[in-house]
């Protein structure tokens, strides 16, 4: 489901994806492999420095594949099927060109 913003800026903390990012994965230019390593590994590393944060992975809409978008629907299948055993909840970014994810742990 694709996030709205908020009128005039205003946090809702209730929302645990509305708040400052602690982290950014961009995954441009990778293929399917190389990207499905490179989050788990990234995810571990921000996870054992920083439990709660919230990451932003970029994968781009897909413009730049040759067929269909290749990159978020890895990202999504991997997010879905759980085996990232260190995220909390997650969702689309506001423009749809990526996941926001908080990772389990404390919140600041």
């Amino acid at each position: 489901m694709p996030r709205t913003r908020r009128p005039g800026g205003v946090r809702d903390p209730f929302d645990p994806f509305d708040g400052p990012v602690d982290h950014t994965i961009d995954l441009h230019g990778l293929h399917a492999a190389e990207a499905r390593a490179h989050v788990e590994k990234m995810l571990d590393a921000v996870y054992r420095k920083n439990p709660g944060a919230l990451v932003h992975i970029i994968t781009g809409r897909g413009r730049g594949s040759a067929g269909a978008p290749v990159l978020k629907g890895v990202v999504r299948t991997m997010l879905r099927s759980e085996q990232l055993r260190q995220v909390e909840e997650w969702a689309t970014d506001l423009d749809e060109g990526g996941y926001l994810i908080r990772l389990k742990g404390r919140r600041r």
